[in-house]
């Protein structure tokens, strides 16, 4: 069975200050993170990489990773752009970034007929999320609407140097997904967590299942954002310029509704990634130790 990863990379990275954080150099031989999930992902089974990028990256993106893994596999680009938007919708004017997770996703329409994987490109994952994805996604096959979720433990995938995003996740004692909340400003607060708003932290639980845009979907997945981005789009007030279309929020809907279902997979793997500029140094070490320890070797592709 044929199986896609799905890269999102349109993000413009505001928070970086500066410069294309995907694009960032991070091992030995200037790999960037997403050499690592590539490699992670490839070696667990998946059998081609679709990059969803924005136009005016495109250049670089090629010169930086694209020329190098359409070596190694078969590769497709998908273009997020804030003007793609359904018939009868039209972007404000000032609005400067596009429409969030979900657009990304639903900009692989017509590219992507198979089961597939969703990650971040700026996001190490580990490589367990990996294996523990493809293997449900070949043991559902054809099976509409069973997805599932690697989810990550939230003391493992916070920044030392500011807030991050998380999708808190509520679990049945089954292991089933029956509700996903988007989390803004989770901070590490001495060795548990916090939500931080306006200067004022709350504690939540450092061990909370956290969603980390770690998602493994069928093909009809992209349907249901077809149908849903109109909606979202004709339920926006005037004047919201700052409106995201999360998948989060869409993979939750349809769990309430009862037209999916997600296997929540649980995985110990410790997140890093480049949120924040002061980030890189950490990950640089982070990935010196992978190699120390024989994760990975100095030629990434080559067994």
């Amino acid at each position: 069975m044929k199986t896609s990863l799905v890269i999102m990379a349109a993000g413009i990275g505001s928070r970086f200050g500066g410069g294309i954080k995907q694009l960032e150099p991070v091992g030995p031989n200037g790999e960037i993170i997403m050499d690592y999930s590539i490699h992670d992902a490839l070696e667990a089974g998946f059998d081609r990489v679709v990059f969803i990028i924005r136009r005016d990256l495109e250049k670089d993106f090629r010169e930086i990773i694209g020329e190098r893994i359409e070596k190694i596999c078969p590769i497709a680009y998908a273009f997020q752009e804030k003007d793609d938007l359904p018939e009868g919708f039209t972007c404000p004017a000032d609005r400067k970034k596009p429409w969030g997770t979900g657009q990304a996703v639903l900009s692989c329409r017509g590219i992507v007929n198979e089961p597939f994987l969703v990650i971040n490109a700026d996001d190490y994952y580990g490589k367990e999320g990996f294996r523990l994805a493809h293997d449900f996604l070949v043991e559902n096959a054809g099976k509409k609407g069973s997805f599932c979720m690697p989810g990550f433990i939230l003391k493992n995938t916070l920044s030392e140097n500011g807030g991050v995003s998380r999708g808190i996740c509520r679990v049945s004692a089954e292991g089933y997904l029956t509700g996903v909340t988007e989390t803004h400003g989770l901070v590490r607060d001495g060795e548990g967590a916090a939500v931080e708003k306006d200067g004022v932290r709350t504690p939540i639980d450092p061990d909370s299942i956290v969603s980390m845009n770690m998602w493994a979907l069928t093909p009809e997945f992209l349907d249901e954002l077809e149908t849903g981005f109109a909606a979202f789009l004709g339920g926006l007030q005037p004047g919201d310029i700052k409106a995201e279309y999360l998948l989060p929020a869409v993979i939750d809907g349809m769990v309430q509704k009862g037209s999916a279902t997600v296997r929540v997979l649980k995985t110990g793997d410790k997140w890093f990634g480049v949120t924040y500029r002061e980030d890189k140094e950490a990950v640089v070490a982070a990935f010196e130790e992978l190699y120390a320890t024989g994760v990975y070797h100095k030629e990434l592709y080559q067994k």
